[in-house]
């Protein structure tokens, strides 16, 4: 079976997490739907890239939760969680998904 690719898994978490946050009202819940797609796709990254690769790539994930968050206040919600989602799956995808797009 083929890897997922990165940029799906980033998307997944992003989206995913947020929209289980808002659906179920539990914020705790939300994030562990973010970390679990996160950790995906950080091991996809260590093993395909290694290690110093897939700490920089979760550095931009992470980023990318906290900059959606003052982001929202000047944007709305869900457009600020699809920016910053579509930023951080370009930036995985051209970084570590090259071949599979």
């Amino acid at each position: 079976m083929p890897a997922v690719p990165s940029a799906v898994l980033t998307t997944a978490g992003l989206v995913g997490g947020y929209s289980v946050a808002r659906a179920t009202g539990n914020r705790p819940l939300g994030g562990a739907v973010l970390a679990a797609f996160g950790a995906a796709a950080f091991e996809s990254w260590r093993r395909g890239q290694g290690l110093g690769t897939a700490v920089a790539l979760t550095g931009v994930y992470v980023a990318a939760f906290g900059l959606s968050h003052p982001l929202a206040k000047k944007i709305g919600a869900w457009p600020s969680v699809l920016g910053v989602t579509a930023a951080t799956a370009a930036v995985a995808a051209a970084v570590t998904d090259r071949d599979r797009v």
